[in-house]
């Protein structure tokens, strides 16, 4: 008997907004078509026995594949908004060879270069799937590495053509697990506060998701040719805003080992306050009261989302669908006012890109001259001419050759929650046990005129080595190649023995209060203390330490 997943729960255009990306007019159906049609070549691979039943996956270029397997059961019906259960078990061999479901959402908001490699592969609640690469299943302890893909904690999901852990296991031999849970109001809508001991458990629903797929992994990797006792997760923007939450979540005590945060973190949580606000708001605007908990998991699936509109990670719209500090599943914030005791002994590898504003559809990227430069920073900053003239001047000290541009939008991302959220995360992890390994990535993109440079996700195809399947992001140029190599190697490596260290690269030492030793990422890769040390303490020492952009878990894809 064989078992194919069913794609069709929902339509794949259900839910496109009118952002930037389908604005452009790219998000045709050519690019779509395209990225399935890679996602689905191969020929039948390997059956592995899970917990559940056994799945059998498509061999790709010597990697076996396996896609959309189910760690959960729907989430639809009397299961939304509660914790994840167990998948249930079929006979038979089950095929998995397509991606399955990704959870609902509203769609928009990519720049073009990124939305081309995103599938749309169909929306719907029975969305508790992931997608395993593994050179040899049933052979090999490898180390395992599992991707928590961004778009804040509203959008996205682990089935990006640019997320595909075929190259990390085809040439650095380690298993890549890439994860699909709740997103928005499906799996942040904090109901414990008002639904009485049915809802009692409902709260951070996508996170414990997030949870059953690590104790999925560590149930069942080994089959799979991993090693359950040597796991890294890795995220960037809210996938990294997902990684430093779980570091503080007790549940996901000793399902990982090794954490990476790239673009992102997650200071602070939504309090139970505010987030039972937020829940009367979604009621309101159904027109339900709190009495009527059991319609709501009735509610259209469109109608939900409708009913979120306007909601981000500062609550915009009266509307805050994030972790939520509950007591529970979450005893407090992650990072603040200090590194999470509970992974004290989890080595830490964390970054940002040198302009990861450039990524947002609001960003200004064309040339501009200094008195425009001026004006900008006086507006980003919240400072009077004389700072600005200040600030100019120790950016342009170190940058010489940087545009008037390149100032601006290396400013913005400074100030940003990107920069300083990941840089807090950084020191304050550096004062536990383990270490932390810190970068910056640099490399500029030659794509739309170079307007793009250093954007935020820029990063993601170099560190998973697909820099040809991203060449609307990355251009053709050899260069990349070499980099990508040296990002892959270093995320391996840190993945199998807790140093991202290689002789590819410069000696990287930990990162320290002292030293702040950090990784630059280019054509060429260097290791610097404290780099831009000078702008780094004018900045600390504005208002408020420099008022900033946009936050570090909340946007991305």
């Amino acid at each position: 008997m064989s078992v194919r997943w069913d794609r069709t729960e929902m339509n794949r255009r259900s839910f496109v907004g009118l952002g930037a990306a389908a604005a452009t007019g790219v998000l045709l159906e050519g690019p779509w078509t395209r990225v399935l049609a890679q996602e689905s070549r191969g020929t039948p691979g390997a059956t592995v026995q899970t917990t559940a039943g056994r799945v059998r996956g498509l061999l790709q270029n010597n990697v076996h594949a396996f896609k959309g397997v189910p760690y959960g059961a729907s989430t639809a019906g009397a299961r939304r908004f509660l914790p994840p259960a167990k998948p249930q078990s079929w006979t038979g061999v089950r095929d998995a060879f397509e991606l399955g479901p990704r959870a609902p959402q509203f769609y928009g908001g990519e720049p073009p270069e990124m939305a081309v490699v995103d599938p749309r592969e169909a929306l719907g609640e029975d969305c508790l799937v992931l997608n395993v690469w593994t050179p040899g299943p049933g052979t090999g302890r490898r180390p395992v590495m599992v991707w928590l893909h961004g778009g804040g904690f509203s959008s996205g999901s682990a089935g990006y053509t640019i997320y595909s852990g075929q190259e990390l296991a085809r040439k650095h031999d380690v298993v890549v697990v890439g994860v699909n849970h709740r997103l928005n109001v499906f799996g942040f809508l904090y109901l414990a506060e008002i639904g009485g001991a049915r809802y009692a458990d409902a709260s951070n629903a996508g996170m414990l998701d997030i949870v059953a797929a690590l104790e999925w992994v560590r149930d069942n990797i080994g089959a799979f040719g991993g090693d359950a006792g040597n796991v890294t997760i890795f995220g960037q923007s809210g996938g990294a805003g997902k990684v430093s939450t779980l570091m503080a979540m007790p549940a996901a005590r000793g399902l990982f080992h090794k954490a990476i945060i790239q673009s992102g973190s997650a200071l602070t949580g939504v309090p139970r306050a505010a987030a039972a606000r937020t829940a009367e708001t979604v009621l309101m605007r159904l027109g339900l009261s709190s009495s009527q908990l059991d319609a709501l998991q009735r509610v259209q699936v469109e109608q939900l989302l409708e009913a979120t509109r306007g909601a981000g990670p500062g609550g915009g719209g009266g509307v805050q669908l994030s972790p939520v500090v509950d007591g529970r599943s979450l005893p407090s914030d992650p990072f603040e006012p200090a590194a999470p005791p509970l992974s004290a002994d989890i080595p830490l590898l964390a970054g940002t890109t040198e302009t990861e504003v450039t990524f947002f559809g609001g960003a200004q990227l064309g040339p501009i001259d200094h008195a425009t430069l001026h004006a900008q920073v006086r507006q980003t900053l919240g400072v009077d001419d004389a700072q600005a003239d200040g600030i100019i001047a120790l950016y342009r000290k170190n940058r010489p050759n940087a545009s008037p541009r390149d100032l601006d939008l290396i400013i913005q991302t400074d100030s940003s929650n990107f920069r300083r959220g990941v840089d807090t995360e950084a020191e304050r992890k550096a004062a536990q046990t383990a270490p932390v390994y810190m970068y910056r990535f640099t490399w500029y993109s030659p794509v739309r005129n170079g307007e793009l440079r250093s954007m935020h996700c820029m990063e993601i195809p170099f560190v998973f080595d697909l820099v040809d399947a991203a060449k609307e992001m990355t251009g053709t140029g050899q260069e990349r190649y070499q980099l990508a190599d040296r990002m892959s190697r270093a995320w391996t490596a840190f993945a199998r023995t807790g140093s991202p260290g290689h002789s590819g690269l410069p000696a990287w030492r930990p990162f320290t209060a002292s030293e702040r030793a950090t990784m630059l990422f280019n054509t060429e890769c260097r290791l610097v203390n404290d780099p831009y040390r000078e702008e780094r303490l004018a900045l600390a020492g504005l208002p408020q330490g420099g008022r900033g952009g946009r936050g570090g878990g909340g946007g991305g894809a």
